[in-house]
């Protein structure tokens, strides 16, 4: 079982093993392709199934290591989600391996790139499974979501991304299941599938990956020696107390401080963050340092923050505040906010430099999935660059195969 603990690594990890393993496997392909004889198919296809089952091992240990290091990264969201790609070419190939050994005179070398460049499909199909249960998980949450909220559009984010799943993939099914005409006509149509199943295939990986770094940030608890204790604030009530979801993120933090000192005997002190907003009679950091005091925190033990209007301010002016309380930065910081929030939370965290490690307070489970898919989008608006860059290769790569192949 991996070893999933939070900030126990000072270096980032690196990934020159994928460079040498590229490396050994290209050499490898061109001595059997040039040296071999009989069996050059099958050798060749067993290269890379070796390949890609050692990428999908070496991208693990880059995931949990990139947890040991920061938890709340986009690295490992794309760790984890082209793990499960690479684990889906090996399939392919061992596979591939068999046929190729049982029937050497059929598959040849262009077989070999004809899987390659099959290998974002296969994954489609491979994952399909999923992606039904999945969306239907996800369509069932999100009716109940409306029926208990109302009908605004942020309800319906749910909705629309489990029918663009479902839909793209039976939609790629239908229009790759026959194809006639000229080789031109064939590489067109071949150019148009590859390209759609690229951009298919990066989403659904960076869906999977969120899926998974949510649930393990959601799930972690930080260790019982924090110093500060970050509480993110959410909309309040117009009689100035706090609503159900910022009432979750309090309790849990006075969960935590109680667990803490029953454990350690140490305690901590609370950072309020969230200011007034428009149609809110006090600041959110008032509405919950009042809730605070009412159980029992004594007011010296709480440092409001009233500024922030958005989460990467909660975490922004919140570390000031921490910094003028402890000039020198020794003190450890966690912070509390709603189960779906943390990963997020826990990126902005880190974007200002505050290594803060978050806990997540329970929410109804109708509410969950449609915020999930809130945060999803979030986080793919982030770091936009990076998003197209890594995009933009996946589609160039399988273009390039699709001309190879056809020409």
């Amino acid at each position: 079982m991996m070893d999933l603990r939070f900030d126990t690594r000072d270096t980032k990890p690196k990934l020159r093993s994928l460079r040498i393993l590229t490396l050994l496997a290209a050499a490898a392909v061109c001595l059997i392709v040039v040296c071999g004889t009989g069996l050059k198919t099958a050798a060749v296809c067993a290269v890379m199934a070796v390949y890609s089952l050692a990428m999908m091992l070496a991208l693990l240990w880059a995931f949990k290591e990139q947890i040991r290091y920061n938890p709340y990264s986009y690295n490992t969201i794309f760790y984890f989600g082209f793990a499960v790609f690479s684990f889906s070419i090996f399939i392919t190939y061992a596979i591939l391996t068999v046929k190729a050994l049982r029937s050497p005179d059929i598959y040849g070398s262009l077989q070999v790139i004809h899987s390659l460049l099959g290998s974002a499909k296969n994954y489609m199909f491979f994952t399909s499974p999923f992606i039904f249960v999945f969306s239907g998980a996800l369509f069932v949450s999100n009716v109940s979501l409306i029926r208990h909220e109302g009908r605004r559009l942020v309800n319906l984010l749910g909705i629309i991304l489990s029918f663009l799943l479902v839909a793209g993939s039976v939609a790629l099914f239908f229009f790759d299941y026959y194809v006639s005409g000229s080789q031109r006509e064939v590489m067109i149509h071949e150019l148009f599938a590859n390209f759609f199943a690229a951009v298919y295939l990066y989403f659904e990986c960076m869906l999977v990956g969120i899926i998974v770094a949510d649930s393990i940030a959601a799930r972690h608890e930080p260790r019982k020696d924090r110093d500060f204790l970050i509480v993110l604030g959410c909309g309040i009530r117009k009689d100035g107390t706090p609503t159900p979801l910022l009432k979750g993120r309090l309790d849990r933090a006075l969960r935590f401080r109680e667990e803490q000192i029953k454990e350690s005997g140490k305690d901590l002190i609370f950072v309020t963050s969230g200011g007034q907003g428009p149609n809110e009679p006090i600041s959110e950091s008032a509405c919950m340092k009042r809730y605070l005091t009412e159980q029992g925190i004594p007011e010296e033990r709480i440092i409001e923050e009233d500024r922030s209007t958005s989460t990467f301010e909660n975490m922004k002016f919140s570390k000031e505040k921490i910094m003028a309380a402890d000039p020198e930065g020794k003190g450890k910081v966690a912070f509390s906010t709603t189960n779906y929030h943390v990963f997020r939370s826990g990126l902005f965290a880190r974007r200002v430099k505050m290594r803060a490690v978050g806990m997540g307070s329970e929410t109804r489970w109708y509410f969950w999935p449609n915020a999930a898919v809130r945060e999803f989008v979030g986080l793919l608006t982030g770091h936009l660059d990076k998003q197209i860059l890594i995009l933009s290769a996946m589609i160039l790569s399988y273009l390039i195969l699709t001309v190879i192949c056809y020409r």
